[in-house]
């Protein structure tokens, strides 16, 4: 006997129900008349991942119930054809007094223009960006169900994502007579997860002895990426198939039973590197944000540093150079090489460059202060206003032409609050939001020696990546002057902020005493500028937005 199954990696958009449909529909047609029998599609595909507080609303849910019925409807005559459909169900059951929660994340099994069967998940994740208790309601059942043509079909074991990262729902599908897993996904991507995810999944193989196809989601949503890496393992554990990461894909498995045994066939591609994996995830991020939200393209302040220089690389890489605009605003306190290297990288990339002075509002500015301010040393004040003025021109020219505006902070800036509200942070995402600031050097080493895309080689002048960084806001001004080093500070912010290590553990490690006790205050004291950021890309497995929730007003000090 043998089963040829479709994991239609899919790039969904959340709420597009019509279309979400659609594309299913037409997967389903094209695997059809490829010969496939099964068609696999990721978790909530029918409303995207993840709808957050949609799911709440009555008439959502009665929404994607009619375009699960739309999809079976379409889908009648093709004989034979089993598709997996994820898609939000249920709604609430009232008393006199109380509501109770009977929302399922849910996938139904449909054949033949039928729903022949309904699964619901029942391990519901509640850690990191994942919140599904505060929706859904786990499920206790069991789904087993058929797919192939009559007289040979082979019975499949159907699981919801993180109940395959648990030994009782596979196990339960073996004891109800499955014979191969199929677990449908939508697992936000951070770096390293895709490889996680298959030695997981080995376990799962390994501890019921079933083959296991693993269907996963592509895309970017706001601050999450999905990365597609769909795969299917033996029944031995090895690795049968391997879809590609980061784009839409048709990945066919062929099923074979003899005697018992089953044997899946794929085409797999090649391990990547972390690199590559990062760089794809921000360019997709980027693109779909802008896409998705309806944006004509995307501008930026191009400073001649390396955090604008690396968001200004990957903008051209998601959008093309003919839909970014870098415009540079040079202070009193801008360095000709800034004008240099600014000027350089912009035509390295193609795009069209601005130069737009802010000094002329500058002094304006201290004018109108100068009264209030007399006697007053110049500070971080002045500093605040300059950025200020730059955020407001690009804000200013967004306003005008529609195009969204990027913002280049880094995860170690966003740290220690090394911004300024209203002003580096005034715009619409945040690309590098979740790089730290050594992270980002290693990117743009990476980007100059690849060209992934097409758009350019070593578009980043060896300069901007090799002079101290500098914010340019008084004379002679170096990140360090307010920091610790980078590679101190970085390993801080990862050990207290995305691994919850104490300041004394920290210190036991061999960092200093002071650096530590440093870094972590300037943590708790920017929570409130955080909060008010644009959303940005998340690629570790801890970033400032959905996985961080500390109060603003907050007295622990550990």
């Amino acid at each position: 006997m043998t089963l040829k199954l479709c994991v239609a990696q899919l790039n969904f958009i959340v709420g597009d129900l019509e279309g979400n449909a659609q594309k299913i529909i037409t997967a389903a047609q094209d695997a059809y008349a490829d010969c496939a029998r099964l068609l696999l599609t990721p978790e909530l595909s029918i409303c995207g991942y993840a709808a957050e507080d949609l799911y709440l609303r009555p008439a959502f849910i009665q929404a994607c119930d009619d375009a699960v019925k739309k999809v079976a409807h379409a889908l009648a005559g093709l004989k034979d054809m089993a598709v997996v459909v994820g898609h939000p169900t249920g709604g609430d059951s009232r008393t006199r007094s109380t509501a109770v929660q009977k929302r399922f994340n849910a996938a139904s099994v449909l054949r033949e223009g039928q729903v022949v069967a309904t699964y619901a998940k029942r391990e519901l994740p509640n850690y990191q960006v994942f919140d599904e208790r505060r929706y859904f309601t786990p499920g206790d059942g069991v789904c087993v169900f058929e797919a192939g043509a009559e007289g040979q079909r082979l019975r499949v074991g159907l699981l919801i994502c993180e109940d395959a990262w648990f030994e009782q729902p596979a196990r339960l599908a073996k004891e109800a007579g499955a014979e191969l897993l199929a677990v449908i996904n939508a697992s936000p991507f951070h770096v390293g997860k895709g490889y996680e995810r298959e030695e997981m999944m080995c376990q799962r193989v390994q501890e019921t002895g079933l083959p296991l196809v693993y269907a996963h989601l592509v895309g970017g949503q706001d601050e999450v990426v999905f990365e597609g890496h769909s795969f299917a393992l033996n029944a031995n554990g090895t690795l049968a198939g391997r879809a590609p990461s980061f784009k839409e894909n048709s990945f066919v498995a062929l099923v074979e039973s003899t005697q018992g045994a089953i044997k899946i066939e794929a085409t797999v591609e090649p391990v990547r590197t972390p690199e590559q994996d990062l760089w794809d995830a921000l360019v997709l991020g980027v693109r779909d944000y802008v896409g998705k939200n309806g944006f004509p393209g995307a501008l930026l302040g191009l400073s001649g540093g390396i955090d604008s220089a690396l968001v200004l690389a990957i903008a051209v890489d998601a959008l093309g150079a003919d839909k970014v605009r870098a415009v540079m605003m040079p202070s009193p306190y801008t360095a000709d090489i800034s004008w240099l290297d600014a000027r350089e990288m912009a035509q390295r990339m193609g795009v069209r460059y601005d130069e737009i002075s802010i000094v002329p509002q500058f002094e304006a500015f201290k004018a109108s202060l100068a009264a209030d301010f007399a006697g007053r040393a110049e500070d971080t004040t002045e500093e605040n206003i300059q950025a200020r003025i730059r955020g407001t021109l690009l804000m200013a020219l967004s306003n005008k032409f529609g195009s969204i505006v990027l913002t280049t902070g880094n995860k170690s800036e966003m740290a220690t609050g090394y911004c300024t509200l209203y002003g580096d942070m005034a715009g619409g995402f945040a690309v590098i939001k979740d790089l730290a600031k050594t992270l980002v050097f290693k990117m743009a080493h990476w980007r100059n020696a690849n060209d992934p895309y097409g758009t350019g080689a070593s578009p980043i002048p060896e300069r901007i990546i090799t002079r101290p960084p500098s914010a340019e806001l008084r004379p002679d001004q170096k990140d360090q002057d307010s920091l610790p080093p980078y590679e101190v500070l970085d390993a801080i912010v990862d050990r207290y902020m995305e691994n919850d290590q104490s300041i004394e553990t920290i210190i036991a490690a061999g960092f200093d005493r002071a650096d530590v006790e440093k870094v972590t205050r300037l943590i708790k004291l920017n929570e409130y500028k955080r909060r008010q950021s644009p959303v940005g890309i998340r690629v570790t497995h801890r970033s400032f937005g959905k996985d961080w929730r500390y109060p603003i007003t907050n007295y622990f000090r550990a």
